[in-house]
């Protein structure tokens, strides 16, 4: 890992350790610990995942035993040797419980447990975590080192009410072909473009995706797509959101500002600030999977869990690091979103700006044809890299409607989740809302800061979709990825609206029919409401460092 310094220690691995659940499966893992004597200071190591126990993670667990860790690298159920049928997010908590369990009864348990590891890796973290302070505190995780994850993954899967497709298919084509040993295809597909996957993006309806990705049905993509509805048993018995409040150890998070799940993860972040035992918190200028990133979590996991489990002095000036990006720098804060943050709202007009003044009552009209669909340009994905990109060729496009505002007369720094209220109507019975921010340079460059979907008039939003008025425009409220930005002076603040991004979301076909069964495709006209009674607006977290 370029950056990170190896720890002292040589390391020994025990491979193919055969750990029971409690319907008699059995699942494998890899223990890794340091030569000789164990520390029994620090915690032993617990990391549960379905990717193999080789790779980036195993690079990540053999530093921390490089560091004394004494370290569990387990697979999950129907994976990599492991027992079972995997079936995504399901089985966690049961195995994890039972996992947890039997460390504890090793004689190289070291007496105390932590949790580390990223995306899925970290749901398994949350899917045991506030259970078993409930439970069964005795034999609960000490404390959590969770990266670039959540704990309800069905909430990114309809990610406001639109199909994330690209992230969905992608990685069920990826874990198909690992069960299957399909080595070769799936090397080839993680190093460049994958011809099926590009095809099966475009296979209607969204049921047939799977077989055009891999030549056959896989069965959680085949849940995935019938269960539009986050209500639904299928989803809620998998989510530990509800449980996130009850977790009473300490917890350290890392993600990165393009990363897939970072709103869900500050939202976390602050139900245990709500509970009153706030994390440590490191947001950087990283993506799900950027190289960059795994250096720092080696080493701030490292000295979080020596600062807990062996009094070492902290590392940290404040529990928050973040990176301001516009201005390429850290910045130290005592909690997420800063002090000193208000809202600002702004009003995209007919004319083009997202000005600060009043709305001039007009109406903004596009068309969305889903016989050919916006395009997704850049943003958080499972790619490696998903930063900024400029979007000028993008918005020449006639379904992608732009609104920008005049040079600011001096530098403005949003920091939290920024939130667009669109006044719409659409022709069509359903229509998605995607918005975007860019922050526009002097030299013409349009570059992305955030962006955020809502579907409306689909079998999943109708229990939350907003009331039309008399002339059936509706107040649909759109909430953005977090950001932590710097505009200069000078600078103008862009917003983009359309009605998609595919790949990276499933086009809406526009009839409001199950997601899962639509075949025709309606082209819509789609309104953006200026009304000065009830406008369309921006409402950006500024932050003021005065």
């Amino acid at each position: 890992m370029p950056g990170l310094v190896p720890g002292p220690h040589e390391i020994a691995i025990r491979k193919g350790l055969r750990v029971p659940m409690d319907d008699g499966i059995e699942l494998l893992a890899d223990l890794i610990t340091p030569a000789g004597e164990l520390d029994r200071q620090l915690p032993t190591v617990v990391i549960r995942g379905p990717y193999g126990r080789g790779g980036a993670i195993a690079n990540q667990a053999r530093a921390l035993a490089r560091e004394g860790f004494t370290v569990l690298f387990q697979s999950c159920r129907g994976t990599s040797g492991s027992g079972g049928r995997f079936t995504p997010q399901v089985d966690e908590q049961r195995d994890g419980i039972a996992t947890h369990r039997w460390v504890r009864e090793q004689e190289w348990c070291t007496g105390s447990v932590a949790t580390f590891g990223p995306s899925y890796m970290g749901f398994t973290q949350w899917a045991v975590a506030g259970a078993m302070c409930t439970t069964d505190p005795g034999n609960a995780p000490d404390a959590l080192c969770l990266i670039t994850t959540m704990p309800d993954f069905g909430a990114i899967t309809w990610d406001g009410g639109a199909f994330s497709l690209r992230n969905a298919l992608g990685w069920t084509q990826m874990m198909d072909r690992m069960i299957h040993r399909q080595m070769l295809a799936l090397a080839l597909g993680l190093l460049r473009p994958d011809r099926k996957l590009r095809k099966a993006f475009d296979a209607l309806p969204l049921t047939t995706g799977d077989r055009a990705a891999n030549g056959r049905t896989v069965h959680w993509y085949q849940d995935w797509v019938r269960h539009e509805k986050l209500t639904d048993e299928y989803w809620t018995q998998q989510s530990h959101t509800a449980s996130v409040g009850e977790v009473t150890q300490p917890v350290y998070m890392i993600s990165g500002w393009y990363d897939i799940f970072l709103p869900w993860q500050l939202r976390n972040y602050a139900q245990l600030v709500e509970a009153g035992r706030p994390p440590r918190l490191t947001v950087g200028p990283w993506g799900h999977l950027s190289r960059g990133m795994n250096a720092p979590v080696v080493a701030e996991s490292t000295a979080f869990l020596r600062e807990h489990f062996t009094g070492a002095p902290s590392t940290r000036e404040k529990p928050v690091r973040a990176y301001l990006t516009g201005a390429g720098r850290w910045h130290d804060l005592e909690t997420w979103p800063p002090r000193g943050t208000r809202t600002e709202s702004r009003y995209p007009t007919a004319a083009g700006g997202p000005g600060s003044d009043r709305p001039d009552g007009g109406v903004t009209r596009y068309i969305y044809d889903p016989a050919d669909p916006t395009p997704a340009l850049g943003g958080p994905s499972l790619r490696p890299y998903c930063g900024p990109v400029d979007n000028t060729d993008h918005e020449r496009r006639a379904d992608v409607v732009v609104f920008r505002g005049e040079p600011l007369p001096e530098a403005v720094i949003v920091a939290g989740e920024i939130t667009a209220h669109v006044r719409f109507r659409s022709s069509a019975a359903g229509a998605d809302i995607f918005v975007r921010i860019c922050d526009v340079h002097p030299d013409g460059r349009s570059m992305t800061v955030c962006d955020g979907i809502r579907r409306i008039g689909s079998i999943g939003t109708a229990a939350t979709d907003p009331e039309p008025d008399g002339d059936g425009f509706a107040d649909v409220e759109v909430r953005l990825w977090p950001a932590f930005h710097r505009f200069e002076a000078g600078h103008r603040i862009g917003v983009q609206i359309s009605s998609g991004a595919h790949p990276r979301y499933a086009r809406n076909p526009g009839s409001g029919e199950a997601a899962a069964e639509a075949t025709i495709l309606h082209r819509a006209e789609q309104e953006i409401s200026h009304s000065a009674t009830a406008p369309s607006r921006i409402d950006l977290p500024v932050w003021s460092t005065r």
